[in-house]
């Protein structure tokens, strides 16, 4: 990727985005945040990467979300995210939330996976490497070790905010009852849990039970992943697995057995509702998600930029009625 062109942003991007405080912090983040999963690897297109990148932070996006392990291979979303950063969005730094995490398998091993200190701060110099960065803003531990001590965890994490590595840190995936200890073990420490991030759709309402009520007691923000349910609730598999999909490529978060008669007719029906709101069925997927107070952003995974279009514009019509949101439970309890 040449520099053929300064990257110039929109100079109304803050105009339309939402901005939701996250949890108690001083930190607010945009309603909608951009995610590095998939489709920002070493196999993927670097120029398609660059354009979506500039195209969310012209939306008002500021919140970019990767993980040390994301691709693939591992590590290469850090590495696209850094070579546009420093050819694009450098000088917006200090406009920008970036996050990196560390939890899942990265490097052979024992000391490559989970969460000891060792990974933890090891794994996050690796990211500040591959990003080009002297710090994040965030730094998450990415899943429960049910193996390290989870005063261990929580240390480390204290450690790479009082290190400079970090100006926040949270956690992912937790359940209520092992966020509350590790919310308590923070705030002991002196460095609080900024925000959990747990995956939350129309599809997988675990947070419902409990989680949503500690973040809110606790004060801390809540970004839900995979609000899309991995493409289940956009228009895309309404027809069918089309070969190009996720789906049908045999992804490991995805496969054809997940998208069930049964699912796609939920689908169907929910499609209708978004209808006659006059959104897309993604877009109701978010505004649904984003409905709950306790819900500061959703993140969101993007191929193309009409998909990030999309899923901002969902922030431009009116709040679910009460009417709109027993609809949708009906079709979700069947």
């Amino acid at each position: 990727m040449g520099r053929r062109d300064r990257f110039t942003p929109s100079d109304d991007r803050y105009e339309s985005m939402r901005f939701n405080r996250c949890g108690r912090s001083g930190i607010k983040l945009p309603a909608v945040s951009l995610g590095l999963w998939h489709n920002f690897g070493g196999m993927d297109s670097l120029e398609n990467a660059r354009l979506m990148l500039r195209r969310a932070f012209d939306l008002g996006i500021t919140h970019f979300d990767l993980a040390n392990n994301y691709g693939p291979p591992y590590g290469s979303a850090e590495e696209t995210f850094g070579l546009i950063l420093a050819q694009d969005l450098a000088p917006f730094r200090d406009e920008l939330i970036i996050s990196s995490k560390a939890g899942w398998d990265m490097w052979p091993g024992p000391y490559g996976d989970w969460g000891s200190r060792k990974y933890l701060v090891a794994s996050l110099d690796q990211s500040l490497e591959r990003m080009g960065l002297d710090y994040v803003d965030v730094f998450y531990h990415h899943r429960p070790d049910a193996e390290t001590p989870l005063e261990e965890t929580m240390a480390a994490l204290d450690f790479i905010v009082r290190s400079g590595r970090a100006l926040y840190v949270g956690i992912s995936q937790y359940p209520p009852e092992l966020t509350v200890r590790a919310a308590d073990i923070l705030e002991g420490l002196g460095t609080p849990c900024l925000i959990h991030q747990p995956r939350y759709s129309m599809l997988d309402r675990w947070i419902e039970d409990g989680l949503l009520e500690v973040l809110t007691d606790r004060g801390i923000g809540c970004i839900v992943f995979s609000p899309l349910a991995q493409g289940l609730l956009t228009d895309r598999y309404l027809e069918g697995v089309p070969m190009d999909s996720r789906a049908a490529r045999g992804d490991s978060y995805l496969s054809p057995r997940q998208v069930t008669d049964d699912v796609v007719g939920r689908v169907r029906r929910l499609d209708e509702v978004a209808r006659t709101r006059g959104q897309s069925m993604a877009q109701l997927a978010i505004a649904w998600v984003l409905r709950q107070p306790g819900v500061t952003s959703a993140l969101i995974g993007a191929s193309r930029c009409e998909q990030i279009d999309d899923a901002v514009g969902a922030l431009g019509s009116a709040a679910l009625s009460s009417e709109e949101l027993s609809a949708i439970d009906e079709i979700l309890a069947r």
